[in-house]
């Protein structure tokens, strides 16, 4: 009986010596270590990420994104979705009525501005669709812009060119530069 608890109060001992020397080990070599930047990380991070936005009990979006990373300890606090962004939007039917995709986007809260990046397409209600790499959305303006190059095609005439200013649902648009403009019907 003595010699096991002789034996039980040596491992304890064993043990406590070798967690005592791991400790001071490792705050010895706290100064090898590299210094990690907290407030480069982001402040909420979400896995595919989806939220509906409701008004009166009818969908008016659908937000959805594989990954959400909200950094709010910057100085100017955005929002960023690395790996793309789908947004169906409707107008409080079942159907929706349009919808824009990217393989990237960012939100900037204190500037109410979107910036959408890497195979940019939006179809609005009437189908109509423009695609571009870079598209920027200013919602206090309701206004959506470009300086790079840009593809508008409707059901009956197809139009390129470089720059675009709208308003967010295509009904006030122009191509700054247009290129070219192809019709698809033919008038009789």
């Amino acid at each position: 009986m003595k010699n096991s608890s002789v034996k039980s109060g040596t491992l304890l001992i064993f043990v406590l010596a070798s967690v005592i020397s791991l400790i001071s080990v490792s705050c010895e070599n706290k100064a090898d270590l590299p210094k990690f930047e907290f407030l480069s990380l982001p402040s909420v991070t979400v896995r595919d990420f989806e939220t509906v936005y409701a008004d009166s009990g009818k969908v008016q979006l659908v937000m959805t994104s594989p990954l959400m990373e909200q950094y709010d300890n910057k100085d100017k606090p955005y929002t960023e979705f690395r790996s793309g962004i789908k947004v169906i939007y409707g107008n409080g039917t079942t159907a929706p009525s349009g919808s824009i995709t990217s393989k990237y986007a960012k939100y900037t809260k204190s500037d109410n501005l979107w910036e959408l990046k890497d195979s940019v397409v939006m179809i609005d209600e009437n189908n109509v669709k423009l695609e571009t790499e870079l598209l920027y959305w200013d919602q206090e303006k309701d206004l959506i812009y470009t300086d790079r190059f840009v593809k508008i095609t409707s059901a009956d005439e197809i139009m390129v060119g470089f720059g675009l200013e709208s308003d967010s649902h295509l009904r006030h648009r122009r191509i700054k530069k247009v290129s070219a403009t192809m019709y698809l019907k033919n008038e009789e």
